[in-house]
C-alpha cells in the first residue's frame, strides 16, 4: 500500500486561527492525512477571535474537529504539546510537510534557533534536518529587525515564509474569502489540488 501524504498542522498564538482551522479542513477534504498539534496561547486566540473553545485534550480536539469538518477518523490526529512520542518528533517517522498557522513571532524565533522545548518547536527542527517542506505564516505587523532577520535566516533554510497577506485581484466579497486565498497558496506549496480562489488570467 502507498504511504498517505502527511501534514502536520501547528497552531500557535499568533493571531490569524481562521487560517489555521481553514487549512486543516482543506487538508481532510483532500483526503490527506493531518497531524494537528496546538499550543495554549492558539487556544487563547481562538476565543478572542472566534469565540471558539478549543479543547485542551488531544482526544477531546480530535473530536471536535471531526464534528466540524467530517472526516475518515484515521485522517486526524491530534498531539498534545509535550508528546514526543509522537511520529512528527522523531525524523524516522516524519510527515511529507509541515505548517505553523498562524505562526507566532515567539515560535518563529524558537524554530530559528532549534529550541525544540515542546512538540511544535521539536516537529519543525526535524522538518528543517530531514529536509521535509515547511511553511511558516507569520501575522505580525509591523516587523522589527529581529523577527526579519530569523525569517531570513529560515529561509536560507529552505523554509517558506508565507505572510497571510491576501490579494484583491480576486476581488474578495467576504472575509471567508479572503481566508481561502491565503489557504490557497499554503495548499500549493503544499502540492496539493485546490479550487479555493481563481488563479490569475484564468
Amino acid at each position: 500500500m502507498p504511504r498517505r501524504k502527511t501534514v502536520t498542522v501547528a497552531l500557535t498564538g499568533a493571531s490569524g486561527l481562521p487560517y489555521g482551522l481553514r487549512l486543516i479542513e482543506a487538508l481532510l477534504a483532500a483526503d490527506i492525512r493531518v497531524w494537528v498539534l496546538c499550543s495554549q496561547a492558539a487556544q487563547v486566540v481562538a476565543k478572542q477571535e472566534m469565540n471558539l473553545t478549543l479543547p485542551s485534550r488531544p482526544a477531546e480536539m480530535k473530536a471536535w474537529l471531526l464534528q466540524r469538518y467530517p472526516a475518515a477518523p484515521d485522517l486526524l490526529e491530534v498531539y498534545g504539546r509535550e508528546e514526543w512520542f509522537a511520529p512528527a518528533a522523531s525524523g524516522s517517522n516524519p510527515p511529507d510537510a509541515m505548517v505553523v498557522c498562524p505562526c507566532s513571532m515567539g515560535a518563529l524565533a524558537a524554530i530559528r534557533h532549534g529550541m525544540s522545548d515542546n512538540l511544535i518547536e521539536r516537529a519543525a527542527d526535524v522538518c528543517i534536518k530531514e529536509q521535509r517542506k515547511l511553511v511558516l505564516v507569520p501575522r505580525e505587523t509591523p516587523l522589527s529587525a529581529i523577527h526579519l532577520e530569523n525569517m531570513l535566516e529560515l529561509a536560507r533554510l529552505g523554509v517558506v515564509i508565507l505572510p497571510p497577506a491576501p490579494g484583491f485581484y480576486t476581488h474578495p466579497k467576504s472575509v471567508d474569502d479572503m481566508v481561502d486565498f491565503v489557504v490557497s497558496r499554503i495548499l500549493d506549496q503544499l502540492g496539493v489540488e485546490q479550487t479555493l480562489t481563481p488563479r490569475w488570467g484564468e
